[in-house]
């Protein structure tokens, strides 16, 4: 069985959005073992500069990387990432599988985004869509998507 990482920065304050969380992640246990992350995410302050901003991804970059594990694919969720299709997501996750590899790592930036750093780090870098969504609505697609493609993977149909 696959194991899944969601290595996120910042918590989920929604009510609604962890009660999502609540339900796909229950579902994903009859494919995969699946694991949250948390790391601290950094006080933005007011109308910060480029290179307050640029500090502020480092420090929380740093704290991601270190919550990767060591032989797990990792991939980044960026908004100048590759899109994918859920079939195409599927695809992959069953490609990774066939190649042996058993963790895959999912990595979801904090407010301002993931350093440089993180990029150059991951295996690939995944856009979930050209729209821009908050840190915590991300993560509720992403688990609805890892979900949809498991199903697809199993040849289940997938319950609107």
């Amino acid at each position: 069985m696959m194991t899944i990482n969601i290595v996120a920065v910042g918590k989920i304050k929604e009510n609604y959005i962890i009660k999502g969380i609540s339900e796909y992640t229950k579902r994903l246990t009859n494919y995969c073992k699946i694991n949250i992350k948390e790391v601290k995410q950094e006080n933005i302050p007011g109308n910060p500069s480029q290179s307050s901003i640029e500090k502020i991804k480092d420090k929380e970059g740093e704290r991601v990387i270190a919550q990767i594990p060591a032989n797990s694919y990792a991939i980044a969720l960026d908004v100048k990432g590759k899109p994918m299709t859920s079939e195409g997501l599927a695809q992959s996750l069953q490609n990774l599988q066939v190649k042996g590899v058993s963790e895959v790592t999912f990595i979801i930036g904090g407010t301002l985004g993931l350093s440089e750093q993180v990029l150059d780090e991951v295996d690939y870098s995944l856009s979930l869509s050209h729209m821009t969504f908050t840190h915590q609505m991300i993560r509720l697609i992403l688990l609805e998507q890892i979900y949809r493609a498991f199903k697809i993977i199993s040849n289940e149909p997938y319950h609107r």
